[in-house]
């Protein structure tokens, strides 16, 4: 068998594939068993927990993707396979073959998590080879489940959106687009009612699965081990995220639960370019998936899809945190880190284009439905300029509509003069959108000035809606006190409003219910800043120590 080509032709493939020398093997050797295979074994297969890291001491592996059997990658000697589902536990995007005869060493899974945790200069090479091999998948675009549906669907957008946020590759067929999806239906005798469909990688038929079925599928959901847990993070965005991190990696028996996936509001923003320590920036979903794997790498545990539905607090701890269909879990510990949404905007039919025009995230999954066609983004705050300048970069043009009268009261200067400055985007100040027209899609929207009250219509095939903070603390119990707009109310301002009741004072980041605490975004007076979301998660573990040792 010829060898097969590496996926993307990038200057980052010296570091997915890294070769490790004698030296470095030979290190690695009490923690495997060398185990030869003949041409044509099985190393693993796509869809069952990949419960080895094999690397190659001679001959040669390929990987495959497991729907289609086509050759993703190779191994060569000296090269180990996995990706960052090592680490996780979660089934095998690909399945592997030996392509000639082959001497391997085996390495569980356990050990591998271990030496990525205690070896400081070869945990490097291997976390940094699993987290780019995994963006390689998910760039291919050509590795994974098949998702078969509309561009106007919301439920195909749910599924790729769903699939994105929690860093499995997937093959996406826009039935729109592509006339041989009608045959892919007729094979599996799907109706145009069933769609969108996603096929296994075993040749399984999932129709219009939720969220929760999908993940039970693909295994991206794990149980949840029964015992008492040290900390329990609601939220999975920045500030979970930082939590996570801290919690575990400092001893605390630590469990993230998110509804959708990792990323928060964060996760919906294509290019984040003032956070320390990334000159070039990183898109929000990249943070995000860099600190779930930080956080697992030190043995928290995520779960996902997660939809908590209530707290049972008691004021001398042991907390009962019940998530839906699944038994209550008990915890010391509580940081509320739920985060909160951009708000709709206030245009009759607007609930009629939720994903068929309106989008509430500036990602490639979303800017692929537009066709480089004009689009609009609304609002004023970092995430729309973002999402503008993001947008820019393949539409054929970018209205950027805003209420207030001067851009730079709310946006950061480095982002407000990109956007004066692009002759690809106009800036409309003062306007709002008061209608909005299509059929099957979005066609057009109608944007009034609020100074004059003049009006114009703007052929656009996306808005992309940034405005304004909604906190997801709808489900919180009221024995937990929020304030007028639904923000949790923490610290001394408990003490102020008179919703504090024991003789000690509550910690900064305290909530009414003593050990239960509140991070980021859905924190009453919180920086809506990525930095000040991740500082106050990390703030909160301290905390969390200071209440335990009461």
């Amino acid at each position: 068998m010829p060898p097969a080509e590496r996926p993307i032709a990038d200057p980052r493939n010296d570091n997915a594939f890294p070769i490790l020398s004698d030296e470095q093997i030979d290190a690695l050797l009490p923690f495997g068993k060398i185990t030869k295979l003949k041409q044509g074994e099985t190393l693993w297969a796509a869809g069952t927990p990949n419960l080895c890291m094999f690397i190659v001491l001679n001959g040669q592996m390929g990987i495959h993707d497991g729907r289609t059997d086509r050759p993703v990658a190779i191994h060569i000697k000296g090269e180990f396979s996995g990706d960052i589902d090592i680490l996780t536990g979660r089934p095998a995007v690909v399945s592997a073959l030996a392509d000639t005869d082959m001497e391997v060493l085996a390495i569980g899974a356990e050990c591998a998590r271990s030496i990525v945790d205690r070896s400081p200069s070869l945990g490097e090479i291997f976390l940094r080879a699993f987290l780019l091999r995994r963006q390689l998948l998910q760039g291919a675009g050509n590795v994974g489940p098949l998702v078969v549906g509309s561009r106007y669907s919301p439920d195909t957008l749910r599924i790729r959106e769903f699939l994105a946020r929690n860093r499995y590759p997937f093959v996406w067929e826009d039935v729109e687009e592509n006339p041989d999806t009608t045959k892919i239906l007729q094979e599996f005798k799907v109706q145009e009612d069933d769609i969108p469909v996603v096929i296994l990688p075993n040749g399984t038929l999932i129709r219009a699965p939720s969220n929760m079925e999908l993940s039970t599928a693909l295994g991206v959901s794990k149980p949840v081990e029964s015992k008492i847990y040290d900390l329990l993070i609601v939220g999975a965005g920045p500030a979970g995220l930082a939590a996570g991190v801290y919690g575990a990696s400092e001893g605390l028996d630590t469990l993230v639960v998110d509804s959708s996936g990792p990323g928060g509001q964060a996760g919906a923003s294509s290019r984040i370019e003032n956070y320390m320590g990334f000159p070039l920036g990183l898109s929000g979903q990249d943070l995000a998936d860099r600190a779930v794997a930080q956080a697992e790498k030190f043995g928290a545990q995520l779960i996902v899809p997660g939809v908590v539905e209530d707290i049972t607090c008691n004021d001398i701890g042991g907390h009962v945190v019940r998530i839906q269909g699944m038994e209550p879990i008990e915890t010391r510990c509580v940081v509320l880190a739920s985060g909160a949404s951009y708000r709709k905007l206030d245009v009759d039919n607007c609930d009629e284009f939720e994903g068929r025009g309106i989008y509430y995230s500036a990602t490639n999954v979303e800017r692929i439905l537009c066709n480089e066609q004009a689009v609009a983004v609304v609002g004023a705050g970092n995430s729309a300029g973002q999402a503008a300048v993001f947008m820019a970069d393949n539409s054929a043009h970018v209205y950027l509509i805003v209420r207030g009268d001067d851009l730079r009261k709310s946006m950061s200067s480095y982002l407000a003069r990109r956007i004066e400055q692009s002759p690809k985007i106009t800036l409309l100040l003062n306007s709002e959108i008061c209608s909005i027209e299509g059929t099957e899609h979005l066609e057009r929207i109608t944007v009034a000035d609020r100074a004059t009250g003049k009006s114009q219509q703007k052929d656009v095939s996306g808005i992309f809606v940034m405005i304004g903070a909604v906190p997801h603390t709808s489900w919180i119990p009221e024995t937990i006190a929020r304030d007028s707009k639904g923000f949790i109310m923490t610290g001394q301002q408990l003490v102020q409003e008179g919703k504090w009741k024991l003789d000690r004072p509550p910690f900064y980041l305290e909530t009414s219910c003593p050990g239960v605490f509140a991070a980021g975004d859905a924190r009453c007076n919180s920086v809506k800043r990525v930095a000040s979301a991740v500082g106050e998660g990390s703030m909160s573990v301290a905390f969390v120590h200071q209440y335990l040792a009461l």
